[in-house]
């Protein structure tokens, strides 16, 4: 009888190996084990070493502690088709900044806000944003002064922003319109 731990990680490896677009020879031959032993840790028909597991780490070029994560409680998927994302008026939202919500995640501990932010023609700059998380900003047009604490950054379509949220940030001129920008937050669930 197989152990539900040797299930686990067994359609871990495999589920590893599909995405990484290996074949269990392949993978085999990488990691130094043989095919058929590969064959039963995917099936969990045994419990592999440490050192196997190792092995196989190495040969799909991921840390061992992925063979231990629980894939299978992690189910969410989001798809927002282009144009479909949801409009959201937010608390104390700056005038004239639009948020359109791309996607959203209800498991695990981490919180993630993509937004499609654009600055309608009426926007003024705006610095003194502050709130807990990372912020990453990817610049889809328009050029601006982005000022985050002391420091102020020329950005333009293409380029990227990554920053600790607590700090004021935030838009301090604009140079060139239209502006629209992707913005990511990521916080910890409490």
């Amino acid at each position: 009888m197989r152990s539900l731990s040797a299930a686990r990680i067994g359609a871990q490896v495999r589920a590893l190996r599909m995405a990484a677009e290996v074949s269990g020879g392949e993978l085999a031959k990488t990691s130094g084990i043989s095919a058929s032993m590969l064959s039963r840790i995917e099936r969990g028909l045994v419990s592999p070493s440490v050192e196997t597991l190792e092995r196989l780490a190495q040969g799909l070029h991921v840390p061992t502690s992925r063979f231990f994560s629980d894939q299978a409680r992690r189910t969410d998927f989001c798809h927002v088709r282009a144009g479909h994302g949801v409009l959201v008026d937010r608390i104390g939202a700056v005038a004239d900044y639009r948020y359109e919500l791309l996607g959203h995640l209800l498991s695990g501990n981490l919180f993630v806000e993509p937004y499609l932010v654009t600055l309608l023609p009426g926007a003024d700059p705006y610095v003194t944003f502050q709130h807990p998380g990372l912020k990453f900003l990817y610049f889809l047009s328009g050029e601006v002064s982005y000022r985050y604490g002391g420091r102020t950054a020329e950005v333009r379509a293409g380029d990227s922003l990554l920053f600790d949220a607590t700090a004021l940030h935030g838009i301090e001129a604009i140079q060139t319109q239209p502006v629209s920008y992707l913005s990511v937050v990521f916080t910890l669930r409490e």
